[in-house]
This record gives C-alpha cells, sequence and structure tokens, in this order.
C-alpha cells in the first residue's frame, strides 16, 4: 500500500478494519507519539506509559472489524487509552495493597506458620506460572521484571525489535494476571490471614 493514496483517516480505518497491516501501522505511527506524551502525563512513567499504548494497539487490532464503525478517532482512541491507563491505576493499586499486606509478614519474626504458608503459596504460584510461559517470553519477562533491564536493552541483547520485547511482556503480565485471577478466591483467603 503506497501511502500517499490514502488521504484521510476513514480511508485507513476502513482498510484496516479489512486487515491491512500497512493501514494499521500508519494509524499507529500518527498518534503513538501523542498517546505517549498524553499517558506519560498521567503516569509519569515511561515504562508503564509505553505498556499502556501497546496495550491500546493491540486491542485496536483484536477488535479490528469495529474501526469501520468510528467517527471521531482521535477523541476515541485517547478515551480508550486513558480507561486503559485507569484500569492499570486501578490493578497498580491492588498490587500495592497485597504487596503491603505481605511485606510485614516477611520481616515478622512472630508470624504465624499459617500466613508463612500463605505467602508461599502465593510465591510459589507466582513461580510455576512464570516457569510456564513459553521460553522466549519466560526468559524476556525475567529480564525485564526480575533484573530491571529497559526494553531497548532486552531488545539490543537478545537482537529482537523493541515491539517484539514489549509484546513478550505483555503477553506474559495477562498469563500471570489470568493465573491469579483464577486464583483469587485463595488470595482472599490469604488476605484475612494477613489483614487483622
Amino acid at each position: 500500500m503506497n501511502s500517499e493514496t490514502i488521504h484521510t483517516e476513514k480511508e485507513l480505518l476502513l482498510l484496516a478494519a479489512q486487515g491491512s497491516e500497512p493501514a494499521f501501522t500508519l494509524l499507529f505511527n500518527r498518534y503513538k507519539h501523542k498517546l505517549y506524551s498524553y499517558i506519560l502525563s498521567l503516569t509519569t512513567s515511561p515504562q508503564i506509559a509505553e505498556d499502556i499504548i501497546q496495550d491500546t494497539f493491540l486491542k485496536l487490532w483484536k477488535d479490528r472489524a469495529s474501526l469501520k464503525a468510528i467517527d471521531y478517532f482521535n477523541a476515541y482512541l485517547f478515551t480508550m487509552t486513558r480507561n486503559l491507563a485507569i484500569n492499570s491505576f486501578k490493578r497498580m493499586a491492588r498490587e500495592t495493597a497485597i504487596l503491603a499486606a505481605l511485606q510485614p509478614q516477611q520481616n515478622n519474626p512472630a508470624a504465624t506458620v499459617a500466613d508463612n504458608l500463605s505467602l508461599k503459596e502465593v510465591e510459589q504460584l507466582l513461580h510455576q506460572t512464570i516457569q510456564s510461559l513459553p521460553p522466549q517470553q519466560k526468559l524476556i519477562y525475567t529480564l525485564s521484571r526480575e533484573q530491571g533491564l529497559k526494553h531497548e536493552d532486552i531488545a539490543h541483547q537478545l537482537h529482537l525489535s523493541s515491539s517484539t520485547v514489549r509484546n513478550h511482556i505483555v503477553q506474559a503480565l495477562r498469563t500471570i494476571r489470568k493465573k491469579i485471577e483464577l486464583h483469587s478466591i485463595s488470595v482472599i483467603g490469604i488476605m484475612s490471614f494477613l489483614i487483622p
């Protein structure tokens, strides 16, 4: 597809809705910097901003058939991105609350055996889930989340594109979240032990 033959956003949306990757790429390139600046102003974290933008465009591509019905793409895209950012904040708040509840137990020598077992169960579930990831996804997740490397550093080290690295991390986090959601009843039980 010659980008010069596409003049309107509506044409790009129609082509993307039909599965045109070049049209979708043009949409991505038109909006990625504006979205990044917007999300960075909300999160103040380049990593979180990148992850949210990746989630936004993955969701758009997954639901691409609905793109043809969008009249005001700019407003739609920014609203969608803002909602994903809000969901990300909520998720981080829940994770922070769980970690805050678990942290005192790790440092408290008087913690009960039941508390220690519950903490071990959570750690074991997380470890098992990470170990069950596909090999490259597990490696990239480990380099990112456990060793603290940036996406660009991982991409350089593994000879991959940054977007491939982001995709693997997004997929790994989704797998981990789904596994934790499946065990939410257990987590609620654990929290009842940990919160007096």
